[in-house]
């Protein structure tokens, strides 16, 4: 399995001078992901829950709606130029009678570190697909349990802590207890690791939860909410303008500048008890 973290030599400059030291990197490695032996997507990541990152994304590119539906995901031989197996490519095979995704040539399914699927654009694409709506959970929330959660998630994010360089994204209950936190180079795969851990412990549509990000609050990644059925998105930093849009259309409860006892409740602020 490929390492999380790699060290590089850097010039470190102050005003007292400058000294040669080792950092360490978060590691970005090229992942493809393949269905039943088809290549669908490549994407950028950090090593390290691969299978959760492969299901989570099928799941809210809505070609899965659960655990069922996915009958193995082996990693595919793929040697690097030492001849050692790269563990760089996934296939995952459907189950039977589960339809292959509709893969569109105009469409680039290539994602990277820093942006979701290119071109997902369509909110009512999103409500079509969705098979999981989170608009009738019931679940609500204190405002002092929200505020909380961020350092909890900082505290848990034991890669970032050494490399400075990955986002975290963690999925919590009502009471602010933390079910599972990921790590990864890009935003996006945080997120699809999370959901496929969800998914691989049977737990699809992830009602009264709550998802929150290290970072910003995108479309992609309300998206991924939205299609596993995730009732409120919090955010420690802005949500853009489709985010918001997307989130009011799905019933989401979208959070953004959650920072100390602040923040902002952009969609369904029923959810949140202040």
């Amino acid at each position: 399995m490929g390492r999380v973290t790699s060290r590089r030599r850097a010039h470190h400059l102050t005003a007292g001078g400058a000294t040669a030291r080792a950092e360490t990197l978060a590691v970005e490695e090229p992942l493809e992901i393949r269905v039943d032996g088809h290549p669908l997507t490549v994407t950028m990541r950090t090593p390290g829950s691969d299978v959760e990152l492969a299901q989570g994304f099928l799941l809210t590119e809505g070609v899965v709606a659960g655990r069922e539906d996915i009958a193995s995901v082996r990693y595919c031989r793929g040697a690097d130029e030492d001849g050692v197996n790269s563990y760089n490519v996934l296939d995952v095979t459907l189950a039977p009678g589960v339809a292959p995704p509709d893969v569109d040539p105009t469409r680039n399914f290539y994602t990277t570190s820093s942006c979701g699927v290119c071109g997902k654009a369509s909110l009512e694409a999103v409500r079509l697909v969705s098979k999981h709506a989170p608009g009738d959970d019931p679940l609500t929330v204190e405002a002092d349990v929200l505020a909380e959660m961020p350092a909890e998630l900082r505290r848990r994010q034991k890669v970032f802590a050494a490399t400075g360089g990955l986002h975290g994204a963690g999925l919590f209950d009502a009471a602010g207890h933390a079910l599972v936190v990921r790590e990864d180079i890009g935003r996006h795969n945080a997120v699809d690791k999370v959901i496929g851990w969800a998914l691989e412990q049977h737990r699809v549509p992830l009602g009264g939860t709550v998802l929150l990000v290290s970072g910003r609050a995108s479309f992609e990644l309300t998206q991924k909410a939205v299609m596993a059925g995730i009732p409120m998105l919090a955010a420690v930093s802005a949500p853009s303008s489709l985010a918001v849009d997307l989130a009011a259309q799905s019933g989401l409860t979208l959070v953004a500048f959650l920072r100390g006892q602040s923040m902002n409740v952009y969609t369904r602020p029923d959810r949140v008890i202040n």
